[in-house]
């Protein structure tokens, strides 16, 4: 692996680390292909959207969703920061300073947690022990949407996620924050009940 995949795994859980490595270690031999033939076929893709793209070499060439994603960022030449640059990532995503601040706020909370991983995804910021138990991701207006591994009957300020987020699917409650002084007590208690779950 080289300089890029390090920058990533650093957001990772060992647990992560080791299935990215698995998928990077057997891509060939579960796909068939090479990464290099593989790029080929997804220049005769007719989709332009990387939603799309991905369904496109499912459907087309049965390609899991794992390998999908890894052939998308492989062949990713939009300039846009992939998977390799969580800090690019990271500024396209909280540009809003109102958001960015509502995270570093929820950051603060993760820092006093032993064990938390902080990652950068493309669409969310992931918060993870063994596995993810919190992810963020800002919303327009400067306001943030939270993620946790818990159920919305935990506290009144929790709800059921109104829409499939791209975070993971064990994150059956979400809290909208408005501002980092709602980053409270309560928060904490929540994020470190989470944390216990993960």
């Amino acid at each position: 692996m080289g300089a890029g995949a390090d920058k990533a795994m650093a957001g990772m859980t060992e647990r992560q680390k080791k299935w990215f490595a698995s998928v990077q270690a057997n891509f060939e031999a579960q796909t068939g292909k090479p990464m290099a033939e593989w790029l080929e076929i997804l220049k005769t893709c007719p989709e332009t959207t990387p939603g799309k793209r991905a369904t496109w070499l499912r459907s087309e060439h049965g390609v899991g969703v794992n390998h999908a994603a890894y052939i998308l960022s492989c062949a990713d030449s939009s300039g846009e920061p992939g998977w390799d640059d969580p800090e690019g990532l990271r500024a396209q995503l909280w540009k809003d300073p109102a958001s960015a601040a509502i995270l570093a706020a929820l950051e603060a909370v993760a820092a006093r947690v032993d064990g938390v991983v902080i990652g950068q995804r493309k669409s969310f910021t992931s918060f993870s022990r063994s596995v993810q138990f919190a992810a963020a991701r800002p919303l327009k207006g400067g306001k943030v949407l939270i993620g946790f591994k818990l159920e919305p009957e935990t506290s009144e300020r929790l709800s059921a996620p109104t829409r499939r987020e791209a975070w993971s699917e064990r994150l059956t409650a979400v809290l909208e924050i408005d501002q980092p002084c709602r980053i409270d007590a309560e928060v904490e208690r929540l994020f470190r009940a989470a944390f216990l779950r993960g």
